[in-house]
């Protein structure tokens, strides 16, 4: 089987393996680099180990980090610097600016400066305005620095190497980057390929497998990467073809390589989280002006994020971080006014713009570019039809109206907020024109049924739609979040009498109720269950939750070890597609329970058979808090191949789940409970847990249900095997 790439954080970890084993002069300085914490991210994690004199945990002194480092290149050592959150290079500054980078010349011969500056950055992690940001920019241009940042494409070993060898340098690690897998061998997805453009510190050119010519060539820094490919997707659907290009080297650049790429483009755009002014996009687009103005169709489109400090919470935090929709949509317009936009027969059709999710900080966020994105007003009328929202769902609550029928609207502006069991999806306008509201605030829509049109004059609007019967009154207070559900529960009962007690479900439960009961009336379910000791593999847990600085527990090991046992039972993570067909799943993505007593949630947790437990871990916490929040979005409630059903509370002796359709199989697992048992005649306790599986049995038969269940729990009862499971490195 192919060993998958690697991800950011472990080709960076190994690569700085590879330096120290190369150069015996090379040390690492940083806050908690030493194992066992190997670093904030865990970047430097069994260095330490390996060469304990040469990687030194400091006090917390940046400049004073800095400095020392300075002071070895000076010596004739080599060393690397982690900053632990790349805003704390601010503290260096004094440091990067009059020391390391001003020794390289001012003593009257040229020293070489093996230093490199390693730092976190970046948003999309919920750390706030102060571990968030992007400085990159305030770098540029100070003599003999150079400047990197880790992207996908590009070997950190190269990156580092270099870096020391021209030095100093400073290298840039967005943190969104170090649980995502490289790339390699040049396959992006089905749609988009690779190439090294200009060597190994060169350009990733990202293009699409067909070959279409550039439309736009949109410039990125490697943090921004996958949104970029996000927006070469949007815009793709558009009739738009973007290819994309990341540089591994920000300073200075060598744009000799791409020219003629970007000489032959109807438009040249440059995105990048950090704020607007004095950016890198700045210097990359006055260096393409200066070289190649004369075959420019438009001057170079810049991208960058709202002028705000980076929120904490994360609603707030995604209306202001540059993201892939704005991305699309400030390019379509650009391109729109270059030249005459490509015709797009030999691409896919347009998606339906409706079904898009709102297009963040058009206005809020300040964006001027944005403000230019506008279509012109429709001829005739735009429909807005209900979008799909995900497999359980056929019908919304029309929550509110942003605008009044009649009103004009701008395209991208906010439209309306349809109510699921779950939260609040924000649906834009799919066009510019005057609002024709056709169902009405409070009323039930079904997928597909008209919501409005989007007229080029005012028009009557028809009388409103009445509410359903029983359809609960929208409230002021619900939490706007982009995320799906389930279509509203049938009525269970006659209304009660006036003296009766009542207790009304909410929105959230009267989902549940109805995708049970659709589990219930289509799904003939069996269930199985067994009981696994888990002594051994808890304090193997506790081990690992120590070393790698994440609360690893029960619920990430069950999910680790039900992905493992996929390749040997791939049926039962399939979707019944007929009665004699099983559609079976690319990869394992595990659907798990969350409830923070605001209602029940399944969120999936993606590619789980290669991920590790740390970053299982870390997805769970995280929503955990969302759960709280009622804001998941609604991919992340969506594809699952099979679902866990976590009651690990103490004392539960086991759960029976309902399979949720399309899936076939939910596998439950009970608290912690301690049972006597004799060893070699000895009464002696242990911990023990029940493992059940509800199986959909037109597929499942009881033998396949329980040898699944042994897998599982062999796994679960050897701490061995699951240290396989988690580096079967």
């Amino acid at each position: 089987m192919t060993r998958p790439a690697p991800r950011v954080v472990e080709a960076l970890n190994a690569a700085l393996h590879r330096l120290f084993e190369e150069r015996s002069s090379l040390h690492l300085l940083g806050e908690d680099v030493r194992d066992p914490y190997g670093g904030a991210f865990k970047v430097t994690r069994g260095l330490s180990a390996r060469h304990p004199d040469r990687v030194l945990s400091t006090p917390i002194s940046e400049a004073g980090i800095t400095g020392v480092a300075g002071g070895l290149a000076l010596a004739g050592d080599q060393a690397i610097v982690e900053m632990m959150f790349g805003d704390f290079a601010a503290l260096a500054f004094d440091q990067i600016l009059n020391l390391i980078s001003k020794s390289v010349t001012m003593y009257g011969d040229r020293l070489p400066m093996p230093v490199v500056v390693r730092c976190p950055v970046g948003g999309n992690r919920g750390y706030g305005p102060t571990h968030s940001q992007s400085l990159q920019k305030h770098f540029l241009g100070v003599p003999n620095l150079a400047l990197y940042e880790t992207s996908p494409f590009h070997d950190p070993y190269v990156q580092l190497a270099e870096g020391l060898d021209r030095g100093p340098a400073m290298l840039f690690e967005d943190k969104v980057l170090y649980t995502r897998r490289m790339f390699r061998d040049g396959v992006v997805d089905e749609h988009h390929r690779y190439a090294l453009w200009g060597g190994s510190t060169g350009w990733a050119h990202i293009s699409p497998v067909d070959g279409t010519t550039a439309d736009v060539v949109l410039i990125c820094p490697g943090g921004t990467a996958h949104r970029a490919l996000d927006a070469a997707r949007l815009l793709r659907a558009r009739g738009i073809a973007a290819h994309v290009l990341v540089p591994a080297r920000l300073y200075p650049p060598d744009l000799e390589p791409v020219l003629p790429l970007l000489a032959d483009t109807r438009l040249v755009a440059v995105a990048e989280e950090s704020t607007e002014g004095g950016t890198w996009g700045a210097e990359i687009a006055a260096r393409v002006h200066t070289k190649i103005w004369a075959q420019l169709r438009s001057p170079v489109l810049l991208l960058n994020s709202a002028d705000s400090v980076v929120p904490t919470a994360p609603h707030l935090e995604a209306r202001v971080l540059l993201g892939a929709e704005l991305i699309a949509d400030v390019i379509e317009a650009g391109v729109a006014r270059s030249l005459p936009p490509r015709t797009p027969a030999a691409l896919p059709p347009a998606a339906p713009l409706a079904a898009v999710g709102p297009e963040i900080a058009k206005a809020e966020a300040g964006e001027p570019a944005a403000a230019a994105a506008q279509s012109a007003e429709p001829a005739a009328g735009v429909p807005v039809a209900v979008p799909k929202l995900n497999n359980n769902d056929t019908a919304y609550l029309v929550l509110r109206w942003f605008a009044d029928d009649g009103a004009h609207i701008d395209e991208g502006d906010p439209l309306v907020e349809l109510e699921t069991s779950k939260a609040v999806e924000e649906i834009a306008a799919p066009a510019a024109g005057h609002l024709r509201v056709c169902a009405a605030e409070g009323s039930e829509v079904g997928v597909g049924e008209l919501l409005a049109e989007l007229l080029a004059e005012p028009s009557a609007a028809p009388e409103p739609a009445a509410p359903a019967p029983g359809t609960p009154a929208p409230t002021a207070s619900v939490e706007r979040a982009a995320v799906p559900g389930p279509a509203a529960a049938p009525p269970l009962a006659q209304e009660p009498g006036p003296d009766v007690r009542t207790h009304v479900l909410d929105r959230a439960q009267q989902g549940t109720a109805a995708v049970v009961t659709r589990a219930h009336r289509e799904v003939p379910v069996a269930f199985a269950a067994v009981e696994v000791a888990v002594d051994a593999v808890l304090a193997r847990l506790r081990i690992l939750s120590d070393e790698s600085g994440a609360e690893v527990g029960l619920p990430e090991a069950v999910v680790k070890a039900v992905a493992a046992a996929h390749p040997a039972f791939p049926h039962l993570f399939g979707t019944l597609v007929d009665e004699r067909t099983v559609r079976l799943a690319d990869t394992v993505d595990i659907g798990v329970t969350v409830d923070a007593g605001n209602g029940l949630y399944i969120p999936v947790l993606r590619d789980c058979a290669v991920r590790s437990l740390a970053a299982l871990s870390d997805d769970l916490m995280d929503f955990r808090l969302k759960a709280f929040r009622a804001e998941f979005t609604a991919g992340e409630l969506s594809g699952g191949s099979l679902s866990v059903s976590l009651n690990t509370e103490p004392g539960v002796l086991f759960v029976q789940p309902i399979v949720m359709a399309p899936q076939l199989c939910m596998v439950s697992v009970g608290g912690p409970l301690t049972r006597l048992v004799l060893e070699d005649g000895v009464p002696a306790s242990t911990t023990v847990v029940t493992l059940g599986l509800a199986y959909d049995h037109r597929v499942v038969n009881g033998r396949d249900a329980v040898a699944f269940l042994r897998t599982v729990a062999d796994a679960l009862h050897d701490a061995e095997k699951l240290v396989e499971l988690v580096d079967p490195q």
